[in-house]
C-alpha cells in the first residue's frame, strides 16, 4: 500500500502541477473584451445575424429577445426560431416581434422535425439559411447580452482577423449546489481543455460555447453549415472543432458580464443538463464511460482520501495535488462569482459527476437513445451522426 500511494501520489502531483503551471502561464493571455480598449465599433460595421433557437423557453425568451433588441450596434437582425414548443414560447416571440422593427426581428415557427436531424441543429440551420448577415451569431434562448457586447466582440474579431469567436459567458448562480457543480465542471474544463492554445494553429485545441458562437458567414458555408452537425448533441463544441480542423482562425475571449446565463437551477439541474451530454462526450461508448469514471475518481477523489491515509513524506505528493487544485479554484474565482473555498466540496462534486456519467450511459442504453425536450433520438443514429 505504501508503494501504491507513492506511485499514485507522485503521478497525480506531476499531472496536476503541470496543468496548474500551464494554466497559470496561459490563461492570463486570453483577452478580456470588456476592457476599455475594445469599447469601439468595428470598421465598416458588418451586418450580423443573431440566431436564437428556442424549445419550451417561455420563462426566458422574452428577456433574451428584449436584451438583444437593446443592443447598441446599429447593423443586426435577430432570427428567433420557435422549435416545436408546447408552451407559450412561440406566442411570446410573436408578441415581441409585433412591437419591433420587422427588419430587426424575424420569427420562424417549426412545426415538424425532419428525419435525421436533432431539433436544435435543425433550428440553427433553418435560421442560418434565411440569414443575410456577413457574420452569424449562434446563441441560446436563455442568454442575456449587454448593449455593447456585439460591438466589442466584432471589434476584437476584426482586429484579430478571426473567423470564429467564442465569448465565455458569466454563469449566474443562486445556490451553493450550482456553485459547487459548476466549479467542478470549470476545473475539469481547465484540466481537459487548453483555451489558451485555441489561437495556435499548430495545436488541435478548439472551442465552442452555445451562448456565443460568432462565425463569418463564408466560413460557416465552407465548413458545411449545420448540416455537418445535424445529429450532434455537442453542436457548439463540434462547430469549433470543424472550424479549427478546417484551418480557419479561431479565438476565445473573456467578457466579464457582457454575456450571462443561468445554465442550471440547483445541484440536480446541473446533473440533468450534464446527463444529456456526458454519454455524447464519450462517443456513446460504455467502455469509455467506465474508464472515464475511474479516471475522474482517481484524479479528483484519491488525493483527498490519500492525504488522510498516508503519513509523513508519503503525504507530500497528495498535498501538492491539493495545493494545485486549490490554486486552480483561486484562479477561477477571479473570473467568476465562485469563492475559492468551494474547493472543500470538490470530493462531493466528483462523486456527483461520476454518478452523472453513469446515469447518462445507463439511461441512453436502456432507452436506446436520448430524450431531450420531448423528442427521442435513437442511439444508432446519434453514433452515425457524430463528427
Amino acid at each position: 500500500m505504501i508503494y501504491f500511494h507513492w506511485i499514485a501520489g507522485c503521478a497525480l502531483a506531476i499531472i496536476w502541477l503541470s496543468r496548474l503551471i500551464a494554466a497559470g502561464l496561459g490563461m492570463p493571455n486570453i483577452p478580456d473584451i470588456s476592457q476599455p480598449q475594445w469599447d469601439h465599433s468595428p470598421d465598416g460595421e458588418p451586418f450580423v445575424s443573431i440566431i436564437v433557437p428556442a424549445c419550451n423557453e417561455e420563462a426566458d425568451i422574452a428577456q433574451t429577445l428584449t436584451k438583444l433588441l437593446a443592443l447598441d450596434y446599429p447593423r443586426f437582425e435577430i432570427i428567433a426560431v420557435n422549435d416545436r414548443s408546447a408552451d407559450r414560447t412561440g406566442e411570446m416571440m410573436d408578441s415581441i416581434a409585433s412591437n419591433a422593427d420587422p427588419d430587426r426581428l424575424k420569427v420562424i415557427h417549426i412545426e415538424k422535425l425532419p428525419d435525421n436531424w436533432l431539433g436544435k441543429a435543425h433550428a440553427m440551420w433553418t435560421a442560418a439559411s434565411q440569414a443575410t448577415g456577413n457574420w452569424l451569431l449562434f446563441t441560446d434562448a436563455d442568454v442575456l447580452f449587454k448593449p455593447d457586447s456585439i460591438r466589442r466582440a466584432l471589434a476584437y474579431a476584426q482586429q484579430e482577423k478571426a473567423d470564429h469567436l467564442v465569448v465565455f459567458p458569466r454563469m449566474i448562480m443562486h445556490s451553493p449546489g450550482e456553485r459547487m457543480m459548476i466549479a467542478f465542471f470549470q476545473t475539469l474544463f481547465v484540466f481537459g481543455h487548453r483555451p489558451w492554445k485555441v489561437a495556435d494553429p499548430k495545436t488541435r485545441d478548439h472551442m465552442g460555447v452555445g451562448a456565443f458562437n460568432l462565425i463569418r458567414r463564408d466560413v460557416y458555408d465552407a465548413i458545411g453549415t449545420y448540416k455537418a452537425l445535424r445529429f450532434e448533441v455537442l453542436d457548439d463544441m463540434k462547430l469549433g472543432k470543424i472550424v479549427k480542423e478546417s484551418g480557419y482562425r479561431q479565438r476565445n475571449v473573456f467578457g466579464d458580464d457582457l454575456v450571462t446565463i443561468r445554465w442550471a437551477k440547483g445541484t440536480m439541474g446541473v446533473v440533468n443538463n450534464l446527463t444529456k451530454n456526458s454519454f455524447a462526450i464519450l462517443s456513446y461508448q460504455w467502455a469509455r464511460v467506465l474508464l472515464s469514471v475511474i479516471a475522474v475518481l482517481f484524479l479528483n477523489l484519491l488525493p483527498f482520501i490519500g492525504v488522510f491515509l498516508t503519513h509523513g513524506l508519503e503525504r507530500l505528493p497528495y498535498a501538492i495535488v491539493l495545493f494545485s487544485m486549490f490554486s486552480i479554484y483561486v484562479g477561477m474565482s477571479w473570473k467568476s462569482s465562485i469563492p475559492a473555498y468551494y474547493f472543500v466540496l470538490h470530493p462531493v462534486s466528483t462523486v456527483l459527476f461520476a454518478y452523472t456519467m453513469l446515469r447518462s450511459m445507463t439511461l441512453a442504453l436502456c432507452r436506446g437513445g436520448i430524450e431531450w425536450r420531448g423528442t427521442r433520438y435513437p442511439l444508432e443514429e446519434l453514433r452515425k451522426g457524430m463528427v
